[in-house]
């Protein structure tokens, strides 16, 4: 196990620093004695040589896209073009400050306008906000529109529909906007229960939030009778682009009958993301939820770029300045470097990389639904539990390979569930290779459970007790 900065320590102090000079210390003695150590700080005592290594070597045992496979099921954590974060380092957009006079910055605001109508037409909707932060600040931004245009019609709905396959994110926006939260199944076909569905819809629903394709990796086929029985109970119909990846130049959502989207730039359009961001989840909507759309919205008159200025239905600002700037350039320009063609690809490939996975795991795997599946797909671990391995175990045991774990457990509705996306960037070798680790451990299952049991065997960190991790986590080092 590596050891921690703080444990480490040099008898050899080398470093270029120099001794304070006799006018510092001078400086030092004017410093009240109420603000001075009374003990020098528990610190340790290394060369810059010995911190420079550490953290590179902390830096190598990353599990990230650019040395490890990252199945990451319904993350879409795909290769992201470097050539896209030099365009984003261009000092022309770098060193631009966002108080700047819109004079000053007509090519940053062409990006954002741009971007826009760019989204627009990938999706079919009718207007684009590039404010929110990412997919939860998308749904948050999108059910208050929702919201707001229900007051605005002198409509009371208190409602809001989610099927029970859904990201974790949708129930959790609709309750914090105020919202009941009402579950909808799924049938054995994977899809939503239409049946069920038209049972809870009532005049108090405010929208029903879909993915599609949904967590299972699979399209709902009957989206435009759902979508018509929504809009028939006078609701509106939310679209979750976290599984867009699998679409694009495809379909569109605004073609099924959705009326507000939201798109991961961070996970479709080539954005690196993880650990936190840079995130940036831009909704679109249908024209009459346009006045609703937070402002400022940019504008293009006569030739030039400018922020709507009156705007008296707007739900306000939800973050600072314009969106995440830097993830939208690199949207902006890899949208118009692949163009229709390019970004169909996209989707057609990692369709296919997903069912080629499927085909060849299926042997080892239980699925959680037969037949083709969209960009990502669903195993059950149940036949290696009945031997005493879990899905969690087959995941952690993954990372002695160099393979990031597939989600798990995830969605709910599937025992022991592995959710596998693959994403068009990974070549055949990849996933090829990918199975024959699966058909390695596998063997170690039947042959030597234990050695699954306890692994990860190789990180830095070996198997933890996660229930006392997540109750008790011990988040601070103390010297001894």
């Amino acid at each position: 196990m590596s050891r921690l900065l703080f444990e480490k320590h040099s008898q050899n102090r080398a470093s270029w620093l120099p001794e304070l000079d006799g006018s510092e210390k001078e400086a030092l003695k004017k410093i009240p004695q109420e603000l001075l150590r009374k003990k020098e700080p528990s610190l340790p005592s290394l060369s810059e040589l010995d911190v420079v290594r550490h953290f590179t070597g902390l830096s190598q045992k990353n599990f990230c896209v650019d040395a490890n496979f990252y199945p990451l099921g319904s993350c879409t954590m795909k290769y992201n073009p470097k050539a896209l974060d030099s365009i984003a380092a261009s000092t022309a957009f770098s060193q631009i400050h966002p108080y700047q006079d819109e004079g000053d910055v007509q090519g940053a605001l062409r990006v954002l306008y741009e971007t826009q109508e760019l989204l627009s037409e990938i999706t079919g909707m009718d207007e684009f906000t590039l404010q929110p932060a990412a997919g939860a600040h998308g749904e948050f931004c999108g059910l208050l529109m929702a919201s707001a245009y229900h007051r605005a019609n002198k409509q009371k709905k208190t409602q809001v529909l989610i099927p029970d396959s859904a990201h974790g994110t949708n129930p959790a926006s609709a309750a914090l906007c105020g919202y009941e939260v009402v579950q909808v199944l799924t049938n054995a076909k994977g899809h939503v229960d239409v049946n069920d569905l038209k049972k809870k819809l009532s005049d108090r629903t405010a929208c029903l939030m879909m993915t599609n394709p949904n967590t299972l990796g699979l399209f709902e086929e009957e989206i435009l009778e759902i979508a018509q029985a929504v809009h028939r109970a006078g609701g509106l119909l939310y679209y979750d682009g976290a599984n867009m990846n699998a679409l694009v130049g495809i379909c569109r959502p605004g073609d099924m009958g959705f009326d507000i989207v939201h798109i991961n730039l961070h996970k479709t359009f080539a954005v690196p993301h993880g650990s936190g961001g840079p995130g940036s989840g831009p909704v679109g909507v249908k024209k009459e939820l346009i006045p609703f759309l937070p402002r400022p919205r940019i504008l293009k008159e006569s030739g030039r770029f400018t922020f709507e200025k009156n705007a008296p239905r707007s739900i306000g600002k939800l973050r600072s300045y314009y969106g995440n700037f830097g993830a939208i350039i690199r949207s902006y320009a890899y949208i118009k470097a692949l163009g229709k063609e390019g970004l169909s690809a996209v989707s057609e490939n990692a369709i296919l990389n997903a069912n080629y996975l499927k085909a060849r795991l299926k042997k080892m795997f239980d699925v959680s639904h037969e037949g083709f599946c969209m960009h990502e797909f669903v195993l059950s671990a149940r036949t290696q539990k009945k031997k005493g391995v879990k899905a969690l175990d087959i995941a952690k045991r993954l990372l002695d390979f160099g393979v990031y774990a597939p989600t798990i457990y995830f969605p709910l509705i599937v025992e022991e569930a592995l959710m596998v996306e693959p994403t068009e960037t990974e070549s055949k070798e990849t996933l090829d290779a990918f199975v024959k680790i699966l058909e390695d451990i596998e063997k170690e299952i039947d042959q030597d459970p234990q050695k699954v049991l306890d692994a990860p065997h190789t990180t830095p960190v070996f198997r933890i007790d996660e229930v006392q991790a997540a109750r008790h986590p011990n988040l601070r080092f103390r010297s001894s």
